[in-house]
């Protein structure tokens, strides 16, 4: 089995997304690149993609249109600014031409270049696209692609273990292997296991470089969002709150910042009712920013990225564990434990429902609090089960096709119920514990093969057909 960074589990993204998104998006410059290899952009005549199953169901609310279109002009999601975007789409569609990897303005009309086929599914995966290329010699260049979670991006050829795959020190590809090298090495601390096998992509100090990185952009999304009011797009009507929340908190303090912001954030008088309010007000930021195309962290995809940086802000905030060395250790761990997910079950809504995205966010977030908490290994994982044995069954019902109702709101009840899962594991002597991390990802699993499909992300079942968005 082949062995994932904790940085491909929590990484830069752009709302709204993972699957929906970045996967489209990852997708498209993927094509790019084959043709570039096939002949080049210059000798391309018409370009067209066509997404499939849930991609298309809920592509609109999710912009996997935007996304495609944004990425075949060769717009980067890490450098995009997210301002632009409204008018660079508007551009296509007005012109009906596409400026192909920004070498070659040809004829691209929405609707014929780009198709949203709601009838037809492709049986790899529920995310399937495919895109096409016709060259002035009329050569055709098709590929199909599969987005699977996380902004992961699978094609049918590639899906097997490659020879050439990166493999770690010490893989950990269920949680019983973490507590078989954990013994074997006397290691005390799981972070410290991770801080080894993450050597196979980077040196240690880069390794904590790029989690400090992953925590200043935290801070800044969650600041994003604090400082905006107004409405949602997509037509729900959804007003922001994390605004609202953070004036009744702080007041009407003007902040120069993220860094001064959090500083008063810390520096406030809290009891317990504030600081349940200030953990939803972070998860609320977070996905507000993400349902508006903004910048966030995936982790470990979009729909679900409130609940990592609401349970990290609070370690930071309200708790003794607020070193940088804590910052360091809560990411590596919690990544790791999505590494478990995305290996042995799935962290794709399309696959498993919303159990897949917020149940195993929680389960991260529970994970890395304990770790920091001061937690053994053996505890680490305990946390991480609970978390998402609570979580099993969860159905992904968004309403419109949009990650605002109710994905909001539930990042916040992920993140509460990770904090309690780490309290509860903290309290805990795991091997009285009937039931292992390894067990309830199986028992995810199996829930997720038997989950009707229209709880998986297409909109066809629970909230989603419940509400008449056209009343909202």
């Amino acid at each position: 089995m082949e062995s994932i960074s904790v940085f491909e589990i929590i990484k830069i993204g752009i709302g709204p997304s993972s699957s929906h998104t970045m996967g489209p998006w990852n997708a498209a410059e993927m094509f790019l690149e084959e043709i570039k290899k096939f002949q080049s952009l210059q000798n391309v005549k018409e370009i067209y993609v066509e997404f499939f199953g849930s991609l298309a169901k809920t592509g609109v609310g999710h912009g996997t249109d935007i996304a495609a279109m944004l990425a075949l002009s060769g717009e980067k999601f890490k450098e995009i600014d997210t301002n632009t975007i409204d008018d660079k789409i508007a551009l296509i569609k007005d012109f009906n031409q596409i400026n192909l990897g920004k070498e070659k303005k040809i004829p691209f009309v929405y609707g014929e270049n780009l198709v949203l086929n709601m009838e037809k599914s492709l049986d790899f995966h529920p995310n399937g696209m495919i895109f096409k290329a016709i060259f002035e010699n009329n050569e055709v260049l098709e590929r199909d692609y599969y987005s699977v979670g996380g902004g992961f991006v699978a094609t049918k050829e590639d899906n097997s273990i490659k020879e050439n795959c990166i493999r770690t020190l010490y893989p950990c590809h269920k949680g019983e292997d973490i507590i078989k090298y954990c013994e074997k090495l006397d290691i005390k601390r799981f972070s410290d296991l991770i801080y080894i096998n993450e050597e196979a992509w980077r040196t240690k100090k880069e390794t904590r470089a790029e989690a400090l990185y992953i925590w200043q952009q935290i801070k800044e999304c969650i600041y994003k969002g604090i400082s905006k009011e107004g409405i949602l797009p997509g037509g729900l009507n959804v007003s922001r709150r994390a605004a609202n929340f953070n004036k009744k908190l702080l007041g009407e303090m003007v902040f120069t910042d993220a860094e001064h912001w959090f500083e008063t954030v810390k520096n406030s008088k809290i009891d317990f009712t504030k600081v349940t309010r200030w953990i939803s007000c972070f998860a609320l930021a977070v996905n507000e920013e993400n349902a508006s195309f903004g910048r966030i962290i995936t982790a470990p995809t979009n729909g679900a990225s409130g609940v990592i940086p609401a349970v990290l802000m609070y370690s930071q905030a309200f708790t003794e564990f607020n070193s940088e060395e804590d910052i360091i250790r809560f990411i590596l761990v919690a990544g790791e434990i999505g590494t478990l997910f995305k290996k042995n079950a799935t962290i794709s809504a399309a696959m498993g429902g919303c159990q897949a995205e917020i149940g195993v966010s929680s389960a991260m977030a529970a994970a890395a609090l304990t770790e920091i908490s001061g937690g053994t290994p053996a505890q680490v994982l305990m946390a991480a089960e609970i978390a998402m044995e609570h979580h099993l069954g969860l159905t992904c019902d968004p309403i419109g096709g949009l990650v605002q109702i109710p994905c909001i709101e539930r990042n916040s009840m992920g993140a509460m119920k990770a904090i309690t899962a780490a309290q509860i594991a903290l309290e805990s002597n795991p091997s009285k514990a009937r039931v292992s991390l390894d067990q309830v990802i199986k028992s995810m699993w199996e829930t997720a093969l038997d989950m009707n499909n229209k709880y998986k992300e297409t909109s066809e079942g629970g909230l989603a057909v419940a509400v008449n968005v056209a009343e909202c």
